[in-house]
């Protein structure tokens, strides 16, 4: 039997580019993984402070992870390559972008799967809306669970204990 802290990093995503990521390349990063959409409330805050939280932190570790998902709402209706043009061009985000998933259901993505079955939610597993936030420590392992409406930035004091 597989090793859970593992398991993350035996994954393989695809990014919005179309190209095979093997996870294992963010084995010992911290990583704050986040179901993304463009035409959300909540798009412009968590955006704009996931900029910040990754040029803070991206030298000492952090990855942040966003995964476009059209789930709620219907508020992540583009291809790849618009949202790709979106986030680059009017966020100016380095941090990568991975092609469209499901984070609930029958289709949910692995990753997705993953995260859930280690922090389960107030209302159960399923992720409840765009920019729930999943923190994974160097281990591959889940450590927090931070629902769509808190800012990234409230959770600065956790990534921080992470990285050093």
């Amino acid at each position: 039997m597989l090793n859970s802290s593992v398991i993350l990093f035996i994954l393989y995503m695809q990014d919005a580019n179309g190209n095979n990521v093997d996870l294992s390349i963010y084995k010992g990063k911290v990583l704050l993984i986040v179901n993304v959409a463009s035409k959300c409330g909540l798009t412009n805050s968590n955006y704009s402070e996931l900029n910040q939280l990754y040029a803070k932190y991206k030298d000492q570790g952090l990855e942040i992870l966003a995964f476009p998902c059209n789930q709620f709402g219907d508020e992540e209706p583009g291809s790849n390559e618009q949202i790709l043009e979106f986030v680059c061009t009017r966020f100016k985000s380095e941090f990568p972008v991975f092609d469209k998933i499901e984070v609930n259901g029958e289709n949910a993505a692995p990753i997705y799967k993953f995260l859930k079955s280690g922090k389960r939610g107030i209302f159960g597993d399923d992720v409840q809306w765009n920019f729930a936030k999943f923190l994974v420590g160097k281990d591959g392992q889940p450590v927090g669970r931070y629902y769509p409406t808190t800012s990234p930035l409230t959770i600065e004091r956790d990534v921080q204990k992470l990285v050093e």
